[in-house]
């Protein structure tokens, strides 16, 4: 899970964090919150964190996480991840689940998060800063559980 966690943070597209994961951060991690993969036998294609957005009044909204191994990217796993951590969300008492940045040139999790439902309440410009240095726009969507 690490592994897969890193991929994503080293490509520098996706995810706000800039530091990788070790062993022993990445077990406390995955572990201080709601983690599922998509796995066969005990290879891991990818994985998703879910928890709360917020706290308090708000603390019924839900976030997740994905990150999908690089070399099965495309092969739909990232739906099935999707899918899986709306069920949980609702099972879980969450109402709402909502990304806070899904960054404008991530196009195939956009596509993939309006396919599920999602509604994008729209942009902030310039909210996220790619590994390139580049300032990019982000996308702010929820769906109700």
């Amino acid at each position: 899970m690490v592994a897969i966690w890193n991929e994503v943070v080293e490509d520098g597209k996706a995810f706000p964090q800039t530091e990788k994961l070790g062993q022993e951060s990445g077990r406390e991690f995955f572990c201080g919150q709601h983690t599922a993969v998509a796995a066969e036998g005990d290879k891991v294609f990818g994985l998703y964190i879910l928890h709360p957005n917020n706290i308090g009044r708000v603390g019924h909204i839900a976030k997740a996480s994905y990150a999908v191994r690089r070399d099965v990217r495309g092969k739909h796993i990232g739906a099935l991840l999707a899918e899986d951590s709306l069920r949980e969300a609702k099972e879980e008492g969450y109402r709402i689940l909502q990304f806070n940045a899904v960054v404008a040139s991530n196009v195939h999790a956009y596509d993939l998060y309006l396919r599920e439902g999602f509604t994008d309440l729209g942009t902030i410009p310039g909210g996220f800063l790619n590994k390139e240095g580049d300032y990019e726009d982000i996308h702010v969507m929820y769906h109700l559980l």
